[in-house]
Order: C-alpha cells, then sequence, then structure tokens
C-alpha cells in the first residue's frame, strides 16, 4: 500500500473504531449513565446525525483549503471530540461530544476518497477509494472487539482514550505521508450544489441512505441479539464482532474491484444476495453456527457496497467531485441514524430481536428497486443521446 493511502487507511481507522464501538459497548455505556439500552443506542443516530449536520457546514468551510490542509484539521477536531467523550460525565454531554466527533467524519472520509482516487491510474480508483476504507473495515476487525474487550475490562471511557492515541498516530502519518498538492481553484459553491442536485447524483445518494439503514437497522443491535437469541456470552459477542469485522473488510475489498469492473451490475448483484441473507438471519440467529456464518457473510456482502456506492456519486457528479464525495458521507450516516432509529422503534413497537433482521432485508430490498430505477434512467438517456447502452 502507497504511504499516503496508508496514511488515510490509518485516519479511517481511528474514526471507525470511535463510531462502531460504541455498539459493543451499548450494555455498559447504558448501565454507568442509567438509561435503556434503546436510548444508548441513540448514541449511534446522534453521531450519524452529526456526520449528516457537519458534511456541508464543514464542506463550506474547508473548500478553499488545500486538501492535505483540510485533513489535519479535520483530524484535530476528531482528537478533540474524542477527548471530550472520553470525559463526559452524563448522558447529554456524551451525545454532545459524539456530536463533535462525527462533524470530521463526512468531510474527511469525503476529501480522502477524492484524494485516494486521484493517486492511482483510472482503472484503479474504485480499489483506491476501498484501501483507504480498509481502515474502517478493520476498525470492526481489531478495534470494536480489542475496543469493546478494553471497555469490559476497564470502563467503557478507556476506549476512548485509546481512540485519541490512535487518532493521534494518524495525523502525524497524514502530515508526514499525504502529498500536497496544489491549492484548488476557488470553488463556487452554488454552481457545485447544483451539480449534486442531478437527478442520477441524487438516486445514488438515496442508494446510500438506505443501503447503511439496511446495515444499521440490525447492527445497531447486534449485542444483545447475539446475547438474548442466539445466546452467546459477553465474550463470544467480542469474537462475533472480529469475525463480522474480518467479513467487512473482505467485502471492502471485493466491492472495490467489482466496481472497477462493472458499477451498477455489481450493485444490483449484492443487493440480491443481501436480501435473502438478512431475511435467513432470522431464522439462523437462533443457533450458534448458522448465526455466526450468517453474520460472517453479512459482514462481506454488506459492506462490498461502500467503494461501489462512494464511486457511483463521484463519477456522476464529475463537476464537483470533493462536494459530492462529502455528500455522500452524509448521505451514509444519514442512513445509519436512520436504521439504528427504526430499529429502535421496532423493538419498542413489541418486535423482538430475532425478528429485527427484516427491517434490514426490507431496506435493503428498497434499495434495489432504487438502483434498479437509476440503472433505467441511465439507459434511457444514452439511448436518447444515442450512446451505447
Amino acid at each position: 500500500m502507497p504511504l499516503p493511502l496508508l496514511a488515510l487507511a490509518v485516519a479511517s481507522f481511528g474514526i471507525g473504531t470511535t463510531e462502531f464501538v460504541i455498539m459493543g459497548l451499548l450494555p455498559e455505556v447504558a448501565a454507568d449513565l442509567g438509561v435503556s439500552i434503546p436510548n444508548a443506542g441513540m448514541l449511534v443516530s446522534g453521531y450519524a446525525l452529526g456526520v449528516v449536520v457537519g458534511a456541508p457546514i464543514l464542506a463550506v468551510l474547508t473548500s478553499r483549503l488545500r486538501r492535505k490542509t483540510a485533513l489535519v484539521a479535520l483530524m484535530g477536531l476528531f482528537v478533540v471530540g474524542n477527548v471530550l467523550c472520553a470525559v463526559a460525565p452524563g448522558y447529554g454531554t456524551l451525545m454532545a461530544a459524539r456530536i463533535v466527533t462525527a462533524f470530521c467524519h463526512g468531510t474527511f472520509f469525503g476529501i480522502g476518497s477524492v484524494v485516494a482516487a486521484n493517486l492511482v491510474p483510472p482503472g484503479q480508483r474504485a480499489r483506491a477509494i476501498a484501501l483507504m476504507f480498509a481502515g474502517l473495515t478493520l476498525a470492526n476487525v481489531l478495534g470494536v472487539p480489542l475496543g469493546t474487550a478494553l471497555g469490559q475490562w476497564a470502563g467503557w471511557r478507556s476506549t476512548f482514550w485509546g481512540v485519541v492515541a490512535i487518532s493521534v498516530l494518524a495525523e502525524l502519518a497524514i502530515v508526514l505521508w499525504v502529498p500536497r498538492g496544489g491549492r484548488e481553484e476557488p470553488s463556487n459553491l452554488l454552481g457545485e450544489f447544483r451539480v449534486v442536485r442531478r437527478p442520477q447524483v441524487l438516486l445514488a445518494m438515496g442508494i446510500s441512505v438506505l443501503a447503511s439503514a439496511s446495515l444499521f437497522s440490525v447492527f445497531t443491535y447486534i449485542t444483545p441479539i447475539l446475547r438474548e437469541v442466539t445466546g452467546v456470552s459477553p465474550h463470544g459477542v467480542t469474537m462475533v464482532l472480529l469475525l463480522f469485522g474480518v467479513g467487512l473488510t473482505l467485502g471492502n475489498l471485493l466491492g472495490g474491484r467489482l466496481a472497477d469492473w462493472k458499477l451498477m451490475p455489481a450493485l444490483v448483484g449484492i443487493f440480491c444476495v443481501l436480501v435473502p441473507l438478512l431475511a435467513a438471519f432470522t431464522v439462523t440467529g437462533a443457533w450458534f453456527v448458522p448465526a455466526v456464518a450468517t453474520v460472517f457473510v453479512w459482514g462481506i456482502v454488506a459492506f462490498a457496497l461502500v467503494a461501489p456506492l462512494q464511486m457511483r456519486v463521484v463519477d456522476e457528479a464529475s463537476d464537483a467531485p470533493n462536494l459530492a464525495s462529502i455528500l455522500n458521507q452524509g448521505a451514509f450516516n444519514l442512513g445509519n441514524a436512520a436504521g439504528a432509529w427504526f430499529g429502535g422503534i421496532a423493538i419498542s413497537a413489541g418486535v423482538s430481536y430475532a425478528e429485527i433482521p427484516w427491517v434490514g432485508a426490507a431496506l435493503a430490498l428498497l434499495a434495489l428497486g432504487t438502483t434498479l430505477l437509476s440503472g433505467s434512467l441511465e439507459r434511457r438517456e444514452a439511448a436518447l443521446q444515442g450512446e451505447p447502452v
């Protein structure tokens, strides 16, 4: 891996750890702060909404900065947010700190995706984006299980102090290894926002929302699902999360290759596998080996969508790649928040943990329909312009 991509991957590892580790610590956080598990689960939604709100704001604030300067500043904000998480005295303060931390997320991944894509030849752009996101998936292989184990042993606050240390190392790696690059031309933000209003760009972002909502409607509550439905011990949950992270890593790399091959057919195929897989989890979740196998395959399939969806948005908004890439990260996290909310609403309405994967399957089916609609419109536009379909 080239050193600039490695620096971006280290940073995405820290960001992924702080985003996802809270799910492995929901019971500990809920007990310590005196709230219910569904309320603790809203910390996931709060972070995701912080990304959604922060993405357009920081897109404006960083629009005239060199990309490297913007990345360094964003990681500094991320360090501050995690320090606030570690010292938060109560639920409200922790929620606010999570939102501060989340503000840098969408803009960092958005700018980082453009930087990664520009470091390689055109035919390898999606794979370069996937390599940057490899840090995010490795966060689930190493960061989340180790952070969960650390939080269960030394208290959940110790996990956030660990993320602070990782983030400082990531910032140093960016300073040392990411090329400076030239200053971008002064951007016409109004013109760029017009670009991202194109129907295909909006459809691509809509697919990102639905794909993430499908994942997080189930993954937010994976710990209680594994404990109460499958009967896995707290230590066993850590091991299952580790295996899930391996699946995410494999899926991320697979998705990058598929996107560089044939992007839209890849998206359709992945969703066609995801829908029945989540439906099957409502049955396999009752037994240890089938449940673990399903979780592993689910990780592969779910994260195979990330690089293709990011590449789709950048391609369709080529006149404003920074802004489109940043806003698509907001779309992903809007889906994260919506998914956690849908799952929490379902649980509060009496849906059992065993039945929660039906929510994810329904959202994945909507994403498949939106993907087919986007492909149909693309073929129609090509036919009208006399291009090969």
